[in-house]
């Protein structure tokens, strides 16, 4: 009988410390969940920027505006740059330049994630 209040008592003292142990963990829970978000973020930009700029190039070797093209391909909210000029030659490159959308604005500057398309131009002879 007496080994079986040890047992109790010793149950009820071990109440709380899952709790307590999770309370404990969560900081670093959240802190990899945030920066698997930030990844994410990361490889959007990236994507983004690959299609603008594939669209750029495309509009800009027929001979058209290839920078409005290329914002359109992309999404209204991220901070990009788009540059796409119709030369002379056999080829035109646009490069597109997205500013990465950070997680925690205060942290840093961020990241830049540039992406270049180059498409033949178009023969109308």
């Amino acid at each position: 009988m007496n080994v079986l209040r040890k047992l109790r008592r010793r149950a009820r003292g071990d109440r709380g410390v899952s709790m307590l142990e999770f309370a404990g963990f969560l900081p670093v829970l959240l802190l990899v969940g945030m920066a698997a978000i930030q990844l994410g973020l990361v490889g959007y930009a990236a994507n983004q920027a690959g299609s603008g700029a594939r669209a750029a190039a495309r509009v800009a070797s027929q001979g058209e505006a290839g920078e409005a093209a290329g914002y359109a391909a992309m999404s209204d909210w991220l901070d990009a740059n788009v540059s796409a000029p119709g030369g002379g030659g056999d080829t035109t490159t646009a490069t597109v330049t997205v500013q990465v959308p950070l997680l925690i604005p205060f942290v840093g500057e961020g990241w830049q994630v540039e992406k270049k398309a180059t498409m033949p131009n178009d023969d109308d002879d």
